[in-house]
């Protein structure tokens, strides 16, 4: 195989599909939707059974654990996805609606439209969970999509991309509005990165490596967060049972996925004895605790902490503890080893938290929430195509909107400049 050409042919046919989006009714998009959902249902076992062969595959390789836990399909997960474009149905459609037109002096009338980014390129590992949410999102934002799973989730990708084209096919949509690259060869990411005529934005999604690669080879604009290092600062007057079960859940939910907490911070005044607490609830659940000296004075099994644990996103069963003297220290620790990702307060009081709010510049802030809630899912967006932690476009979570923009709509009865 040609893999230049037979990427070159992806992204021609996917700017042509772009160019049919605006032709797509609300009530078409949604069946499509409910098609792929119902392929999915239909095509449970196949899906299973494909996964597995990626799970075999991936633990043959030596694969992590953390990417090995984003490999997995089961039918929990399975229905997950189908929740997700049930959310993604319901979500009101915007696309090409046009705000309502205010006159100036000059006597032209300015309005904006909603419209899509045009073709996004996805590039992701191991969830093939993305296939589904990167598909739905991008059909119903009106853009077309080129995905590229990574070598260990090809299997799982390619039966889900079955039921895509199928309910495509089926509802009248353009078959070139999702693609799928099916070759493994590590060089069509190098060609795709490369095509900033056909593809407007491109989207990575998984380990830092990934995102690194990405950033140094991409010609194209992209939407993408490198790190996620999380945080939660429990304030002295934070309650304590939400303190305790906070700091549990952000941690223990769920290890292997960007908005798990990395570090914790306790004001020096808070409990001890809550404070100890939580650190047997790690310890019970062999959580390696890794503290500042304080910690290490008060809690004999914990390790010592070096500078890079500071900055170090795990993604496994491994945690970084600090006291700190102030709510000012841990804003400037945040500052300084965060990643713009998401970041948490416990605390009733509300000089802290608005101080909080103002000073901790994430994509998501949380106040007496856990930090596994920074999820498009959960953030009523139906999914995600990524989060950002970017400064420009969008922040957080990416749904809908996320991937559209606006344009200007300029109406008068023939007005010219003079």
């Amino acid at each position: 195989m040609n893999i230049k050409k037979y990427i070159l042919t992806l992204g021609k046919q996917a700017l042509l599909s772009s160019n049919k989006s605006g032709t797509y009714s609300s009530s078409q998009k949604n069946n499509t939707l409910r098609s792929i959902s119902r392929n999915i249902k239909s095509d449970t076992k196949k899906i299973l059974d494909a996964n597995k062969i990626d799970l075999v595959n991936a633990k043959q390789k030596g694969i992590k654990d953390s990417m090995v836990d984003r490999l997995i399909l089961n039918k929990e997960r399975i229905d997950s996805m189908r929740d997700g474009l049930k959310k993604i149905i319901s979500i009101p459609d915007t696309l090409y609606r046009t705000s309502k037109p205010t006159k100036q002096k000059n006597g032209i009338y300015i309005s904006q439209m909603r419209v899509p980014l045009g073709v996004i390129g996805m590039i992701y590992e191991s969830r093939p969970n993305v296939t589904i949410d990167a598909a739905g999102l991008c059909i119903k934002s009106g853009n077309s999509v080129i995905l590229r799973g990574g070598s260990e989730s090809i299997n799982s990708n390619k039966v889900l991309m079955r039921c895509i084209k199928k309910a495509l096919q089926d509802n009248g949509i353009d078959p070139y509005a999702v693609q799928l690259i099916d070759t493994i060869d590590r060089n069509a990411i190098d060609h795709l990165l490369s095509m900033n005529e056909y593809i407007d934005v491109i989207i990575p999604r998984g380990g830092k490596s990934l995102i690194e690669k990405v950033m140094s080879a991409s010609k194209i604009p992209m939407i993408k967060h490198l790190d996620g290092n999380c945080h939660v600062y429990i304030d002295n007057k934070a309650n304590l049972e939400m303190a305790f079960q906070i700091s549990v859940n952000s941690k223990m939910q769920r290890y292997g996925v960007c908005n798990a907490m990395e570090t914790l911070l306790v004001h020096k005044s808070f409990s001890k004895k809550c404070l100890r607490k939580i650190l047997d609830a790690y310890s019970e659940n062999n959580v390696e605790i890794r503290g500042c000296r304080n910690i290490k004075k008060l809690y004999s099994a914990a390790k010592l902490a070096e500078e890079k644990d500071w900055g170090e996103e795990y993604l496994s069963p491994i945690i970084s503890i600090k006291i700190v003297e102030s709510l000012d220290e841990a804003i400037t620790h945040i500052t300084k080893y965060g990643s713009l990702h998401t970041d948490a307060i416990v605390s009733d009081d509300k000089d802290s938290i608005n101080q909080f709010k103002r000073l901790v510049n994430s994509s998501s802030v949380m106040i007496n929430t856990s930090t596994r809630f920074a999820d498009g899912y959960e953030y009523g967006l139906g999914a995600e195509i990524g989060i950002s932690t970017d400064k420009l476009h969008a922040r957080g979570p990416v749904g809908l909107d996320g991937l559209t923009n606006l344009k200007y709509i300029v109406t008068s009865k023939g007005k010219v400049r003079s």
